[in-house]
């Protein structure tokens, strides 16, 4: 993808880059996005070590002769 890039072309994609964001805010945008960088990993790394137990699974109550409606209307308390 990127090896057909020669020196020159870096030189033009660095001028273009000064020219559109300034000389000042190139270093901010690549703090900014290296942190962005750190931000994402250290966060995937939380999502997949911070669960080490595995799923809990939810049985469905009992069906006995219980007086709970199942399904229909609900019932209201006061009219």
């Amino acid at each position: 993808m990127f090896g057909d890039l020669s020196f020159s072309h870096i030189l033009i994609l660095l001028l273009v880059l000064v020219l559109v964001f300034g000389a000042k805010r190139i270093p901010e945008i690549g703090s900014s996005l290296g942190q962005g960088i750190k931000e994402f990993k250290r966060s995937l790394k939380e999502a997949t070590g911070d669960d080490p137990s595995p799923p809990r699974s939810v049985q469905p109550p009992a069906a006995s002769g219980s007086s709970v409606p199942s399904g229909g209307d609900p019932k209201r308390l006061s009219d």
